[in-house]
């Protein structure tokens, strides 16, 4: 068995795929017209083949208050993975990402999130090497 497919809610399709493609840098996997709405899937550039993640819209009745729950308790929908997370901080903060947590150190992981502008708060991370 393999995860091919993951999801989150936002607010707006179009914005998300703005966001998710130029600012963080995921590329476009599906775009298909499903009514009112769009079966939308982005993917890391690094490996177009692998999981996807569908950027869904939060037409049902229980998506707003799940959502407004994580966020007023800093819960991510989301973690990626990175491999320099302070260099990552930084081209996301010049293009104008607001981080509600700066990189810190947790274990073998340094974490930082950010706010995606269509909802979301997501971790970023870089495993640390061993020492």
């Amino acid at each position: 068995m393999e995860i091919i497919l993951t999801s989150i809610f936002v607010t707006d399709q179009a914005e998300a795929l703005r966001f998710y493609t130029e600012v963080l840098g995921f590329v476009l996997a599906k775009d298909i017209p499903a009514g009112e709405h769009r079966w939308l899937t982005v993917v890391s550039p690094s490996n177009t083949g692998g999981v996807q993640l569908t950027l869904e819209p939060t037409a049902h009745p229980a998506v707003a208050p799940f959502m407004e729950a994580l966020r007023a308790d800093g819960i991510p929908s989301a973690v990626f993975a990175v491999d320099d997370i302070e260099a990552e901080f930084q081209r996301l903060k010049e293009l104008g990402v607001r981080f509600t947590q700066d990189p810190i150190a947790a274990g073998p992981t340094v974490s930082a999130i950010f706010d995606d502008s269509v909802g979301n708060l997501i971790q970023i991370t870089q495993m640390m090497a061993p020492s």
